[in-house]
């Protein structure tokens, strides 16, 4: 019966699978999906008005996690349309060039935020170990030429395996595991060589995920280390409370990674379900808890999206 189902597709598409077993509840999950990612839209939108409408804002922490809320915007844009389609019932397939085309905003998008992190860890490294010349390094030309570098890694970087994901020989059932498309599902499908889309995706964590989280790690040593040589324990609090919310932002980012490598290498057991809730929570947790995280603990910010609101109630 399944062969039957699946030879009415274009041999060109593939089959989304959704989420197997909770069929039932798709108008319940159509809510929750829809509801969080309004949440997504509204909530990293209010933190890039915000931003640029404050002057008092203008500054390299802020101007960095203006790129984060518009990586997270990003992210949830790259998801949303399969997602939904097929909670809504208006999608079961998606082509192959479209397929491509999602996985690459998919890998992409993780990888610039894991840079956008890195990037506001250094500035939180110069805020604290080097704060007389804070200003002198961070300068908005500078900020700039991270912005494109960090645009150019993620998206260059990614490139080779993904255009290749278009000459594969696709031969094993179109069915992909989750509700959206990414390489992992593709090149499990292909019977073509993919030992370059192996060796090189491999590489490409482990010199952009990995790093980072090393980097990040060494930057927050050395920023406890300068934090912990003052003598005064309120400066030290007010400094530590600075780094707060950026720490809440790494952690949100790398424990669903940590917990979906888990599931893929030691869960072969688990229902498939949990590996589609497990990767759909991979990719809107971050995009969702990012701009609450910062507009508690960021006063500035909070205080300006209290008199934004204020302002719309009078």
């Amino acid at each position: 019966m399944s062969s039957i189902f699946i030879s009415n597709f274009s041999s060109s598409s593939f089959i989304l699978t959704g989420f197997p077993g909770l069929e039932v509840d798709y108008l319940w999950l159509s809510i929750s999906f829809s509801s969080i990612y309004g949440m997504v839209f509204l909530g990293n939108c209010m933190v890039l008005h915000v931003i640029r409408t404050e002057p008092s804002l203008h500054q390299p922490m802020f101007y960095f996690l203006a790129m984060l809320a518009l990586t997270d915007v990003c992210m949830g844009l790259s998801t949303m349309p399969t997602v939904l389609g097929i909670l809504w019932g208006l999608i079961q397939e998606i082509s192959l060039d479209l397929c491509i085309a999602q996985s690459y905003f998919i890998h992409g998008l993780s990888f610039m935020e894991s840079s956008v992190l890195l990037t506001m860890a250094f500035d939180r490294y110069i805020a604290i170990c080097n704060p007389l010349r804070y200003s002198s390094i961070l300068t908005n030309d500078k900020i700039l030429k991270i912005g494109v570098t960090i645009l150019y890694r993620s998206s260059l970087l990614i490139s080779p395996i993904i255009i290749r994901l278009k000459f594969l020989n696709y031969c094993r059932p179109h069915i992909l595991s989750h509700s959206f498309c990414l390489h992992q599902d593709l090149i499990r499908m292909a019977c073509s060589d993919i030992h370059f889309n192996s060796i090189y995706g491999l590489a490409l964590v482990i010199s952009n995920l990995l790093l980072d989280a090393v980097l990040i790690l060494i930057s927050y040593i050395m920023i406890l280390h300068t934090v912990l040589a003052i003598a005064s324990q309120e400066e030290r609090r007010k400094s530590l409370q600075t780094c707060v919310s950026h720490i809440s932002a790494v952690l949100v980012f790398y424990i669903p990674i940590i917990g979906l490598t888990i599931v893929h290498r030691f869960g072969k057991h688990l229902s498939p379900v949990v590996h589609v809730l497990m990767g759909n929570f991979y990719i809107i947790f971050p995009p969702l808890l990012n701009p609450i995280i910062y507009s508690i603990k960021t006063h500035r910010i909070r205080k300006r999206v209290q008199r934004l609101f204020y302002c719309k109630r009078s």
